[in-house]
């Protein structure tokens, strides 16, 4: 659907009225015992926003455009029709919530692959109101309806706010165990891939939707034509297995005024290798698959001899490579562990460089996913245009004075800009060896048994130049650091007694 202005008159809502609308939608949910932790909270206020911008966005719309428009949810399920009768509370609420509406959503049924209703029984699939108290219920949804979705300034309004909403949400998941891309990293990915209109963009690995929201944004202003909004909403794809991140997701994307986001609910390994056809092929793959986990045999069992493994990552570039079309290009964010990995990890890199152009591998510094895990990560990009000749390696360093990240102080997009300067633009030109920046050849890295994990040659001549007294302190702020932990440890174990 185009894109509209709000009418004279019609509601709108200020940055900082929407951070105070969802602050007090927030307070409410933390009053009902059917809701635990963030991981509880927020889940329940998208998927009502969601009814909420859905039907504001694309029924109500729909209807004013088009006369013999056919809403995708029927009335008395409509968010206009049940969410504003204020009389509507306590268990008559609830009941209707759990034995009627949500039900009809999950059984809803497309006519055809872009037909919304699609997309309503997928996003809701798996949902379940999970507020205990109807009255609590009305008072949130009360809350949830002085949110506007009406107006292009709304939506960018909301998807400002959402973000913060999502990056606590990963924040909460991080604790068990899903990491995230901090922002500055995939806004740099997206960036260095050179998005062009036209080109369709895929991210296997979707979760809250950060690379696609935010290639969609690189790309948008060029989208000057109804036509061309159509297209680039078509090219903006992903995949996603798990409930929540595919609901979040969706959310994010239609917040970004993708009216009819195409995501699929699915385990991006099978879909991608049932899926082999010239027409599901795509220009350009952006992912940060999940790394450390290990898939189920018989997801490994669909993948070729010789290159079955249960490294969940490994998985990921096999598939990747069949999924690019002549002439796509990747990128993507490994582990160090992947990088020196030997055996079937050594033979998947040896395919990866013998089809495709790894041209550049930039090495983040250790602690961006902090605090969630302190896992080195890699950023490779690679084009299939036909084998790798050398490979050029940019050491992102740490700002100075800093050891590490926090999640109080996490890295920022700033410290990818001389990497970017560097970089020479789309054509990689005038590219120069420096104190963060190196090449090897292809040779060389077969040589080492397709070894990526590569550290920078010139790192010795920096320890060389610092004082000695700069050694001294950085050792005994280590040996404190270590001495407090085990202090710690000591007082847990005490403790436990």
């Amino acid at each position: 659907m185009a894109s509209r202005s709000a009418g004279k008159g019609a509601p709108t809502t200020t940055r900082a009225k929407l951070a105070s609308t969802i602050k007090s939608a927030r307070d409410i949910m933390r009053k009902d015992a059917g809701l635990n932790g963030d991981l509880d909270r927020l889940p329940q206020l998208s998927w009502l926003m969601f009814l909420k911008a859905f039907d504001e966005r694309v029924e109500q719309a729909g209807s004013v455009l088009n006369l013999d428009f056919r809403p995708a949810i029927e009335g008395p399920y409509r968010w206009q029709d049940w969410a504003t009768d204020e009389d509507l509370s306590g268990e008559e609420l609830t009941s209707f919530v759990n034995n009627e509406l949500l039900p009809y959503l999950r059984g809803l049924e497309g006519k055809d692959s872009d037909d919304p209703r699609n997309v309503i029984s997928t996003v809701f699939k798996e949902i379940h109101n999970r507020m205990l108290s109807g009255v609590l219920l009305r008072d949130l949804v009360n809350i949830v309806n002085q949110i506007h979705f009406t107006s292009e300034d709304d939506i960018h309004t909301m998807a400002f706010v959402y973000e913060s909403i999502l990056k606590e949400m990963r924040d909460a998941a991080g604790d068990s165990g899903e990491f995230y891309t901090p922002r500055p990293v995939n806004r740099f990915m997206v960036q260095q891939s050179f998005l062009k209109l036209g080109e369709s963009i895929l991210d296997p690995a979707s979760g809250t939707g950060g690379f696609l929201t935010q290639a969609y944004d690189e790309l948008r202003e060029q989208a000057d034509t109804s036509a061309k909004q159509k297209q680039l909403h078509d090219d903006i794809r992903g995949i996603e297995k798990k409930s929540l991140p595919y609901l979040l997701c969706t959310m994010n994307l239609l917040l970004h005024g993708i009216d009819n986001p195409r995501l699929i609910r699915d385990n991006a390994l099978l879909r991608m290798r049932n899926e082999t056809g010239p027409a599901h092929k795509v220009d350009v793959v952006l992912t940060n698959p999940p790394f450390g986990g290990e898939e189920e045999a018989s997801v490994v069992a669909n993948f070729p001899e010789g290159y079955r493994t249960q490294e969940t990552a490994w998985l990921f570039v096999h598939s990747i490579l069949e999924k690019l079309k002549r002439g796509g290009r990747c990128a993507i964010v490994l582990p160090n562990g992947s990088l020196f990995g030997g055996g079937i990890g050594a033979r998947i890199k040896e395919k990866l460089m013998k089809e495709c152009n790894l041209h550049t591998i930039v090495r983040l510094p250790q602690g961006v996913f902090a605090p969630y895990t302190q896992i080195p990560a890699n950023l490779l990009f690679f084009e299939k245009t036909g084998p790798t000749e050398e490979t050029w390696f940019y050491e992102i360093p740490l700002p100075a004075g800093r050891r590490g990240y926090t999640k109080t102080k996490p890295m920022q997009v700033e410290e990818f800009a001389a990497c970017t300067t560097w970089w020479g633009g789309e054509a990689r030109n005038g590219r120069e060896e420096t104190e963060f920046a190196w090449r090897v050849s292809a040779e060389t890295i077969k040589a080492s048994g397709y070894n990526l994990d590569l550290s920078n040659p010139h790192a010795g001549d920096d320890l060389a130049h610092r004082s000695p007294e700069d050694l001294v302190n950085e050792l005994i702020e280590s040996e404190q650091e270590i001495l407090s932990l085990l202090e710690e440890l000591r007082a847990g174990l005490a403790g436990g007694q």
